[in-house]
Parts: C-alpha cells; structure tokens; sequence
C-alpha cells in the first residue's frame, strides 16, 4: 500500500511517499511544492492542484493522509491555508483516493508518544522510525512523512484490534 501524507501549505506543501508492505514500512520519497508570494492567489492554487496531481499520477498512491488545520493566532493565515488544503483534498477526492486526516496531535503522539513534541522531536523521530540517514529536510517535507506514519500506525492499530 502506497500512502501519501501531505502537510497543507500555500506558500509550501509538504508530501511524503511511504510504502507499507507486509508490515514493514519503506520510504518512497518527499519533498515540497513552493508558490511565490508575488504570484496572485488563485494561481498560486492552481500551482498547488496541478502538482499534486503530477505527484499522484507519477506515484498512484492508495490513500491519502493529510493533517487538519490548527491555528489559534493568525485567522487570516488559517483562512489562506485553509483554501490550499481544500485544493488538495479536492484533487485526491477527484482522483477516487480515501483521505483520512489527522490532527496535529494525533500526528505527535502517533510518531513520539508525546501530544506536545517540539519540531525537533518529530523530526528526529520520523528518522529515526524510517531508518533514514538524516533528517528529512525541508521540514514541511519531514511533516508530510510524519503525517503518512501517522497513518501507517492508525491503520495497523485498527487492523490489529479489529472487533
């Protein structure tokens, strides 16, 4: 099973491949997609769509994790983010792929065990649990990876305790 995970974004979206196969889990790849700030907003929109959709047309994954918004400050941020990540569930929907969403809780008590796990955690831990040589950089990229763990251990604790 192939599960990308996608760390919402306007200026940069995160994702991050990972492969799930008897139980064990493999990188696939990662990285971002960057719109400019000088581009006008609908644009910048599209941008987003059409590289996600490059992204699941190359890859074909079979599910989608992607993180809920959490904003507590700036409204007119988690507005702008908020239309960004619409887009990117709209493209996933479009393209028939289940999308399950995770708050940012759920993705740090899933990948450290600890709800209020600092960047620098997360960050050590989705190396760490993916065996990898370095962090994963940049690190909207390194949440997108910990959104698909989050996903990958939801669904083997589901699958696990399956009444």
């Amino acid at each position: 099973m192939l599960i990308l995970g996608i760390d919402p974004g306007i200026a940069i979206m995160g994702y991050g491949l990972l492969n799930l196969k008897s139980n064990r889990v493999k990188m696939v790849e990662y990285g971002v997609v960057t719109t400019s700030s000088k581009t006008n907003f609908a644009d910048r929109l599209n941008v987003l769509y059409d590289n996600l959709q490059e992204i699941i047309d190359q890859y074909k994954p079979d599910e989608v994790a992607i993180e809920e918004l959490f904003f507590n400050k700036n409204v007119k941020t988690a507005i702008t983010v908020g239309h960004a990540r619409g887009i990117q569930v709209l493209c996933a929907n479009r393209n028939k792929i289940p999308i399950y969403e995770y708050t940012p809780l759920q993705i740090k008590q899933a990948i450290t065990g600890y709800g209020r796990a600092n960047k620098k955690q997360m960050q050590l831990s989705v190396q760490s649990l993916l065996n990898l040589d370095k962090i994963p950089k940049p690190d909207d990229a390194a949440d997108a990876l910990a959104v698909s763990l989050c996903h990958v251990f939801n669904q083997r604790f589901k699958e696990e305790f399956r009444i």
